[in-house]
């Protein structure tokens, strides 16, 4: 259904070259999450106790790194299920919004957990501990076995919320291969100071991919223009359609990762009638689905329209013309 208006009237069209009721269906893979979430309760509790029989930090790290993850899944397990109510009266998008607040928490936890065992490193390299290598090899193997399976596994999903559980498991992986390799020296050299080392590396390895997901996320829930679109291209593409004159109060946002919409004003001349409006309505929309637009809604106007014609819309130009 295409909502347009034109000279101050209402008109709903229906398209039927396309299909606008399943344009935010989700396909998030909640069997997948929900057997994560599982597998990496199993992965806590064996670090945790390799972590205190060891007295590795680096390990007791990586068990904090899972305790997010947990989270992280949980977190977004239920954020899929949130995406698969229908849309409402107070939620007229849907719940899709739930998965970016997931990520955003998910990468959040992260970095304040980077903190957390900088903070214990540096107490470590005061006063290096001595450290069980074989429990913190076998504890940090079954880590990084799980996690390479989860991950791996889910790393093709195109959603921003699994995006952020993923990282937790590759990151988490990357750790604890990077605590079996200390392991394996401190086993061979007796150099406990390695421990604390890599517990340092560990804690910039999640706060880098965090970081990274907290600016996407920040984009999304500031309904920023998503990457990869042009705001100049598009404008473009409208203008190419015979009968547009010019394009105005324009906005390009994300509902959620990978699902872009787009409303506009879009000013005809004077001389085209109703049903040629609509023919260039079609066309507009077909056009933008090529630059992964899918969900358009136009206002169509004449050329004695009383809004601004800035591309971009400006409230305080704009103020008493609604």
């Amino acid at each position: 259904m295409i909502m347009f208006l034109q000279q101050g009237e209402i008109f709903m069209g229906n398209n039927h070259n396309h299909d606008h009721g399943d344009v935010f269906h989700s396909h998030a893979p909640i069997g997948k999450m929900k057997l994560a979430f599982f597998l990496t309760l199993i992965i806590l509790v064996v670090e945790l106790i390799g972590g205190f029989i060891s007295h590795s930090l680096a390990l007791l790290s990586d068990a904090g790194h899972v305790l997010t993850d947990i989270a992280a899944i949980g977190l977004s397990w239920f954020a899929m299920h949130q995406a698969q109510k229908p849309a409402s009266e107070n939620f007229t998008y849907g719940y899709h919004r739930s998965g970016i607040l997931a990520a955003f928490i998910n990468a959040m936890t992260l970095i304040v957990i980077a903190v957390v065992i900088l903070y214990e490193a540096i107490d470590r390299f005061k006063d290096p501990q001595p450290v069980g290598s074989t429990w913190m090899f076998i504890s940090a193997s079954v880590g990084l076995a799980m996690n390479l399976y989860l991950g791996l596994g889910l790393r093709k999903e195109d959603n921003i919320n699994v995006k952020s559980a993923v990282l937790h498991m590759i990151g988490d992986a990357m750790a604890s291969a990077g605590v079996i390799i200390g392991g394996l020296i401190i086993l061979f050299t007796g150099w406990n100071i390695v421990d604390p080392i890599l517990s340092v590396l560990i804690a910039f390895l999640i706060a880098l991919g965090a970081w990274k997901i907290v600016k996407q996320t920040i984009g999304i829930l500031m309904e920023g223009t998503p990457k990869g679109i042009s705001l100049e291209k598009v404008m473009e593409t409208i203008h190419a359609v015979k009968g547009v004159l010019n394009v105005h109060d324009l906005h390009v946002w994300s509902i959620t990762s990978g699902k872009n919409a787009l409303s506009c004003h879009v000013v005809l001349n004077n001389q085209i009638s109703f049903l040629e409006s609509q023919v260039i309505l079609r066309e507009i929309e077909s056009k933008l689905q090529h630059q992964e637009i899918e969900h358009a809604t136009i206002q169509l106007e004449n050329e004695e329209h009383p809004h601004d014609d800035s591309a971009i819309c400006s409230t305080t130009k704009r103020e008493g013309h609604y």
